[in-house]
């Protein structure tokens, strides 16, 4: 998978546009992992946000992920929905 494009019209740069916008640092970089979202990508449009862990631990009881990160990335999520929906 590019991780430039996911899913036909989802361009992946919109979304790093708006983390760019919102002025938070951000790594272009596709998952490797089988998530949920590779079989919804075959019926409709999908993107994945990733927010940093702690050590990179995640997926298990050991992970932390700061309020502030992931305030960033639900905020990224936000502003990239309303941007989809023309406001």
């Amino acid at each position: 998978m590019r991780p430039d494009r996911v899913a036909g019209w989802i361009h992946m740069d919109e979304v790093w546009q708006e983390a760019e916008t919102q002025g938070y640092s951000y790594r272009r970089m596709a998952s490797g992992a089988l998530h949920d979202a590779a079989k919804v990508a075959r019926i409709a449009p999908t993107a994945m946000i990733f927010v940093p862990c702690r050590d990179g631990i995640s997926h298990n009881v050991r992970g932390y992920t700061s309020s502030e990160q992931l305030a960033a990335g639900t905020n990224v999520l936000l502003h990239e929905l309303l941007n989809l929906a023309g406001y």
